[in-house]
This record gives C-alpha cells, structure tokens and sequence, in this order.
C-alpha cells in the first residue's frame, strides 16, 4: 500500500537496542556503538533506545558507588538521531539472570509506541547479554525480526546454566548474529550457533577524527613532559583494562629506560572504578613523577593522547574489538596487548604492534622494551588503520540490515523467528 514503510524502495527501518550508548552523563559510553551506528544512519533510518537501569533504592547505590547509575534524560537527540532512555528494574549486583527479561519488560512500552509511530522493522541489539536476550522477548511480543552483535565475552557466561541457556536461546532465535571479531564468532559456534548464521563485521577507525598530530604540541597541550618516552594507555579504569599491570612493569623498565614515562587516559564507568587502587600502586612503587592520570579524555581530543605518545599499552584481561587499536594506528601509534579475544586480529601483524600471553609480566616487559627499542614504520602502521577503515565496514553491514528486512517482508511481515 502507498503509505507503507514496507513498500519496495523505502529505506529499512530500525531500532537500535544497547544499554552501552553514549549519553549526557557518560559521554564516553559506548563510543564503539554510535560510531557504527551513526554511519549505518547514513544509509537507513533508525533510532536508538538505550535503557538505563533503576532501583528503587538507586540514591543510596549512587552515594556508594557514584559512576554506576548516574541519572539520564529520558530522551536524547546526537547527530540528529533519536536516543531514548527508559528505564527497567535492575538488582544491583544480585540475580544477573533476570536482567533480560526486566531489561525487555521495561523497554517494551516505549518499543510499542515506537513500533507503531516509527514503525521500524528490525531490532538491532548490542551485547549478548542482557540486551540480545531482551531483544528476542521484544521481537516475539512486538512480532519482529531482530539481530544481535558480539561484543566482549561469551566465556565469561560459560559457568552460568542460568545465562547460558537465555544466550544460547537469543542467538538462535535472532535474524542474524553479527560479531566484532572471529574469535567471538568461534566462540559462538563453539556453542552450537551454526557457521553460516553468524557474520563476522569488525569495528572501524575513525580517520577524520584520529589522525597524528605534532608530538611536541601535544605534549604540551596536555600538560606532558616534553622530554623523555611516553607508553600511553587508554580505557576505562577497571581491572580488566590491566594498568596495573602495566604500571608493575615500569620499576624494570626504567632501569634500561630512565626518561621513561606512562600516561593513563581514561575514568570511572558503570563497570567499575579502580583508580584509587591504580594510585595507591604507583605510590607504593615510588612512581608518582612517572605515572600521569589524564582522566576521561573527550573523544575529539584522544587523538593528542595517542600522538603524544611513542607506544600504545594495553594489558588487558579479556576484549571484543577494542578500538583503541585503531585509533592509535590512526596516530601512527605502534601497540603491545595481550593476547585475549580480538586483540590479534586488530593487531594482527609486527609491522602494527606486539601480541604477549595474557599474564605474562616478563613477556609485557620485554614486549614494551622491544617496542620502545623498535624504528617503527610509521606509514605502514597508518595504512592499517586506513585498511580497517568505518568506510570498509558499513556497506557489509547495512546489505545485511537490507537483506533481512527484505525476507522478513517477502515471508511473513512483521513475524519473528520461532525460539
């Protein structure tokens, strides 16, 4: 019919399901997701709805832990797309295995509405848990298809009958399941998801926004010593970032690297806080005039971050596809990281970076001695980051949206999969 949205020609419609989204009191949440999906924006209509979640005891929770559940606008506009923010009943800490179905429970109004006025066709959901199994309840009560990206871990939820069995439900039941990285992808296949269903669409680098800048005037915009070499770092400030294990590294390095120093980009997030452990290490190692804390850096200045630097450092416990990969490469940034998740696959070469074992202190030692050590080549590390550029990615991914909107309309419009 003329005014249908499904009519052929029109632009697929979608919503865009993550708690993990950029907003007015985390700024730097979920840069990972906009990013994608501001581009997909560019080729489909969508909008997003990121909800926050709610206690009925939240104030007490928020002056115990400031940074996990700060109060959100319940609607937001960035770029010009739609952010919504409602709110569902979250135990803090406790009975994890009933976020999905409170998650999906207190979306479900606003998704109702939205399914009606916007009248998308597809959810488009981020994180397994608890978002992909939220959106399989959403998509059988709304009577929609919907997909689900890898992101993070899936090990993580091995040891979880509870978990396992809603994730293991949600990937299957979902349109397709996209993933970050392959190791993600082997991981889902590993439990039970079939080859075909699951497609591999990494992140991508941000090439106007990340690119070098002069070192000297970047050290100096930040406040850095002009003098000496600098390991950057930069991520959350939780212990599966693993600065402390960087910083447990510098007492030897500084005996072969005496101007040697590390900068630490980053801040609180509602996964954690550790910045006071990371503080009281560097004080009991004697190292408070070599370890720099920048704080939340915004991400339209990160890139004199990353340019300040002479190597990016990331010892981390367990990633998806960590972008700050690329947006050091963008920078001409050499890496050492550990080998955990996707980190190989984005630095997936000794003209990019360094891969170690993961709790390997004498292997990230020697790996950050090597690389200080290293005449890197710098053109070969930006044409990285250019091989793995936003611009690569979208195409693969708004054919998939099309495609799936397309067969759910040929066969059955408005219908979800069985599961």
């Amino acid at each position: 019919m003329p005014g249908d949205r499904r009519h052929a020609g029109r632009r697929p419609r979608l919503v865009v399901f993550t708690r993990v989204y950029p907003n007015a009191a985390q700024p730097n949440l979920g840069l990972f997701v906009r990013e994608r999906m501001r581009r997909v924006a560019e080729h489909l209509d969508l909008v997003v709805v990121a909800p926050a979640p709610w206690f009925p005891f939240q104030g007490l929770l928020g002056r115990l832990r400031p940074h996990s559940r700060p109060p959100l606008p319940r609607y937001e506009e960035q770029d010009g797309i739609a952010v919504y923010h409602p709110r569902f009943f979250c135990f803090p800490g406790v009975l994890k295995w009933t976020d999905g179905f409170f998650l999906a429970l207190g979306s479900f109004w606003l998704m109702r509405r939205l399914r009606r006025d916007f009248r998308f066709e597809l959810i488009d959901a981020h994180f397994v848990y608890p978002d992909g199994v939220a959106a399989r309840w959403l998509a059988r009560w709304l009577r929609c298809p919907y997909t689900i990206t890898l992101r993070g871990s899936l090990v993580r939820f091995a040891g979880s009958a509870l978990h396992r069995r809603q994730i293991s439900r949600a990937m299957s039941a979902a349109a397709r399941v996209f993933s970050v990285a392959d190791s993600l992808r082997q991981d889902a296949i590993a439990w039970g998801q079939a080859p075909g269903h699951v497609q591999v669409v990494g992140n991508g680098a941000d090439l106007r926004r990340f690119h070098p800048e002069d070192r000297a005037g970047a050290r100096q915009r930040l406040g850095l010593p002009q003098e000496g070499r600098l390991l950057v770092s930069v991520g959350g400030l939780t212990e599966r970032k693993g600065f402390h294990r960087v910083i447990a590294t510098l007492p030897e390095l500084l005996r072969t690297q005496p101007d040697l120093h590390l900068v630490i980009a980053g801040g609180a997030t509602p996964e954690g806080n550790n910045e006071a452990e990371l503080r009281q290490q560097v004080r009991s190692l004697g190292l408070e005039d070599r370890v720099w804390f920048l704080g939340q850096v915004s991400p339209e200045d990160l890139r004199f971050v990353y340019s300040a630097g002479d190597v990016f450092v990331l010892a981390t416990r367990f990633e998806g596809w960590a972008n700050v990969f690329l947006e050091a490469s963008a920078c001409a940034l050499p890496i050492v990281t550990t080998r955990v998740g996707g980190n190989a696959e984005v630095v997936n070469s000794d003209q990019v970076g360094i891969v170690v074992p993961y709790g390997d202190h004498d292997a990230l030692r020697d790996a950050l001695l090597e690389a200080l050590e290293r005449e890197w080549d710098r053109e070969a590390i930006l044409a990285h980051a250019r091989a793995n550029a936003w611009e690569t990615r979208i195409p693969e991914l708004v054919a998939a949206f099309e495609q799936i909107a397309a067969a759910d309309t040929a066969t059955a419009p408005g219908t979800a999969r069985s599961g």
